[in-house]
């Protein structure tokens, strides 16, 4: 099974990503036209805040796809990500089939209707373009990645009383991860590697102006300057893109057209959630110098 074309060039790419609000950076595009066009999946890693889900949201938009996401977590498990059975339903057509038997009870429950799709199953059994998102899988035990190869690697599940079932349409897969342990070769060797780090001043402006359209370029400027010094402190967690947008919407709904002391003091929860980030940052922060290289 090859990739598909669902996307005619980078630049297609950009430009419609950018009509879901989402601004693509050339390394972004290009990594999001191959991965498509290759049908590889794409593990894109990161500091959280950054944009890593919001891009399979804005891929799937752009490409009338549906989101099949799957969530993951410590614990979280095959039943949870590939398939169950439904226990309850197999145990009426037992109790219903009366006296004909194991064999022929058994040959009947182990079918598609007792089955219970999750996430991974669901996309790959879709007829419908899909994007299937795996969010955050360095959350999810070591063992989980054993279940994703598999998938990653044939776009197939095999489920040992039905068999192996391929995927229809193979799906646009995209695992997010914050990097907080390290994957395994065997699934990053299976996968496109993208890694987006907090973008720069001038496409963050931009983002802002894109998502708060209302917001004046002096005030988006000095915004984003004082979320680039709060970057570089030692937080416990730094500002991400979408906390500077909540800012901005913060600013303007307050009716601020500057960023002075009593400003960012009284609206620092917005884009600061530990109370001694908070600390840190009122003695600290530098408001002045911060600033002075905010450029509209």
């Amino acid at each position: 099974m090859t990739g598909t074309d669902r996307f005619a060039s980078v630049d297609d790419v950009v430009d419609r990503l950018a009509e879901q609000g989402y601004l693509a950076s050339a390394a972004v595009a290009t990594t999001v036209f191959l991965a498509d066009r290759l049908g590889r999946p794409l593990l894109v890693e990161g500091p959280a805040g950054v944009g890593k889900t919001e891009l399979s949201r804005a891929v799937a938009a752009a490409t009338g796809s549906r989101l099949v996401r799957l969530q993951c977590y410590e614990g979280v498990d095959e039943a949870r990500a590939l398939y169950e059975w439904n226990h309850a339903k197999q145990l009426l057509r037992i109790t219903a089939g009366g006296d004909e038997g194991w064999e022929a009870a058994r040959a009947d429950i182990f079918t598609e209707e007792f089955l219970l799709a999750r996430p991974l199953l669901t996309a790959i059994t879709g007829d419908e373009p899909t994007v299937l998102l795996v969010d955050e899988v360095d959350k999810a035990d070591v063992e989980v990645e054993g279940l994703l190869l598999e998938v990653l690697g044939d776009f197939q599940v095999t489920v040992p009383e039905l068999g192996t079932i391929v995927a229809r349409r193979r799906p646009f897969t995209v695992l997010t991860s914050n990097a907080t342990r390290d994957l395994s070769d065997a699934l990053r060797r299976r996968c496109l590697f993208l890694h987006i780090d907090f973008p720069d001043a001038d496409l963050e402006r931009r983002i802002v102006t894109t998502k708060v359209p209302g917001v004046d370029a002096a005030l988006t400027a000095s915004v984003v300057a004082v979320v680039g010094a709060l970057r570089a402190m030692d937080l416990r967690k730094a500002p991400s893109v979408a906390e500077t947008v909540d800012w901005a919407r913060t600013l303007l709904a307050l009716g601020a057209d500057t960023l002075d002391e009593e400003v960012v003091r009284t609206s620092l929860g917005v884009i600061v959630k530990h109370q001694d980030d908070i600390a840190r940052v009122r003695d600290h922060l530098d408001l002045d110098k911060a600033l002075g290289s905010a450029t509209p």
